[in-house]
């Protein structure tokens, strides 16, 4: 039996690409007696054997993630597309949701100037009280309680109470939903107005029906506690046009006041300035409510009935909606 060798003298185990390292010069200092007189290129171990020894190694053994390539990056992937729907409906929920520009908005307040004094004329000569002018309704609600059997306006101060009581549920009303939603977004404008013009709608649509007495000089007859339905409605509305102004800073445009704007026009400092643009915006603010109310009263002489001027108020507000929903956004600086 042959010794066993020992252990501690055996050769350790040497890393496979040194081995082939250190048998290049043994191939070459070793040359069989016919290769005497030839010199043989001695062999060269190329890069890549190198590259591919060190690979086998269990050291750089690297399993490749599904997710990545061979070159260990992520894997490049096509962006998906969204369908045409939601695409739409996302367009269509940022474009509702930019706030709108406040440049040139008097214009549209200027025309409700208009609606404010053609409604009232036309409320006025039917049922002897305002919608939007509520000045007046305080002074027929005084009134009423020092002459309560007068004959010239049967319940003329009930009438104007209810308008006066509209109107501030209105302003409470429209108030909060523009708080609520964002004064200058686009959604709250244009609904805000969409919902105005859908009330005048309705107010006139009642009185086409025949479901309230339409007729014009019905003032001294008895009251028909069903001409309250087209008053709450109208009035309720017209608060909304004032809220509106105050939320694109157009305070000088109240539109359904006429006093205080006489004010600011005659105690302006700059009354006589050439440029001054609230001037001209509340002495345009004035003739519209005037041309308005004369417009109300022509048109109801010849008609005699209230729901003509109703239906053409319905058809300018509707108007200023739709330039609402087609409004400029917005203009943000870059910081």
């Amino acid at each position: 039996m042959l010794p066993l060798r020992d252990p501690e003298k055996m050769l350790p185990l040497q890393d496979p690409e040194k081995m082939l390292d250190s048998s290049v010069p043994e191939t070459r200092s070793k040359k069989s007696h016919w290769d005497k007189s030839i010199d043989l290129p001695a062999p060269e171990t190329s890069h890549s054997s190198k590259e591919t020894l060190s690979n086998l190694s269990p050291t750089n053994t690297r399993r490749v993630h599904p997710q990545e390539d061979s070159a260990g990056g992520p894997r490049s992937e096509k962006p998906r597309s969204s369908p045409p729907s939601q695409s739409f409906l996302h367009r269509s929920q940022a474009y509702l949701s930019a706030e709108v520009s406040t440049a040139h908005a008097d214009i549209l307040f200027l025309w409700c100037c208009f609606i404010s004094g053609l409604v009232d004329s036309t409320i006025y000569n039917a049922y002897g009280t305002f919608v939007s002018m509520q000045t007046g309704n305080t002074i027929f609600l005084g009134l009423g309680g020092a002459t309560p059997d007068s004959t010239s306006k049967p319940y003329g101060w009930a009438k104007s109470l209810i308008s006066i009581a509209f109107f501030c549920l209105g302003c409470l009303t429209f108030s909060q939903l523009t708080r609520f939603f964002g004064k200058l977004r686009r959604v709250t404008v244009a609904g805000s107005f969409l919902s105005q013009t859908l009330i005048i709608f309705i107010a006139a649509a009642v009185v086409q029906a025949g479901s309230v007495d339409g007729s014009l000089g019905t003032i001294t007859d008895d009251i028909d506690w069903w001409t309250a339905m087209p008053i709450a409605l109208l009035s309720f509305q017209s608060a909304g046009q004032i809220v509106g102004s105050r939320a694109v800073n157009l305070s000088e445009l109240p539109t359904v006041v006429l006093t205080s704007m006489l004010h600011d026009i005659f105690t302006d400092e700059k009354l006589l300035a050439k440029a001054n643009v609230k001037r001209n915006r509340r002495v345009v603010a004035f003739f519209s409510i005037l041309i308005g109310a004369i417009s109300g009263g022509f048109i109801g002489e010849g008609t005699q009935r209230m729901q003509i001027p109703l239906w053409i108020a319905g058809g300018v507000k509707l108007g200023i909606t739709l330039a609402w929903v087609l409004w400029p956004e917005k203009k943000t600086s870059a910081v």
